[in-house]
């Protein structure tokens, strides 16, 4: 079975495009940080490195030191697609992150987007 592009997309290079969406709507690249690290375990540092080391998407979540388990709790539609709907579970972590970053650039507050 032939993987979906963007597991073998580069972190790095989608992690530039967050940002952007994020600061155009006055938010924060502190704030995607503090999101990739709620929903994945992985602290500042470590997030950094991943970066440098131009990993792809399926290893960044195949590494990731603990999802959050309350990352259960996101749903909605990203990408004309229902979340709670999507079966494959990698597909499903991306679009997880996904979720979050577009509820930071909708103006939500970071307690209602972190399931706080």
């Amino acid at each position: 079975m032939k993987k979906h592009k963007i597991y073998t997309m580069s972190f790095a290079k989608v992690y530039p495009l967050y940002i952007a969406k994020v600061e155009r709507k006055g938010r924060t690249k502190a704030e995607v940080d503090e999101i990739i690290c709620w929903l994945t375990g992985y602290n500042e540092v470590m997030l950094a490195d991943l970066i440098d080391k131009e990993i792809d998407f399926e290893t960044f979540f195949a590494e990731a030191p603990e999802m959050n388990t309350s990352r259960s709790l996101i749903k909605g539609v990203i990408c004309g697609v229902r979340i709670e709907e999507i079966e494959e579970p990698l597909m499903k972590e991306i679009r997880y992150l996904d979720k979050l970053i577009d509820e930071l650039a909708k103006g939500r507050a970071m307690e209602t987007i972190l399931r706080k």
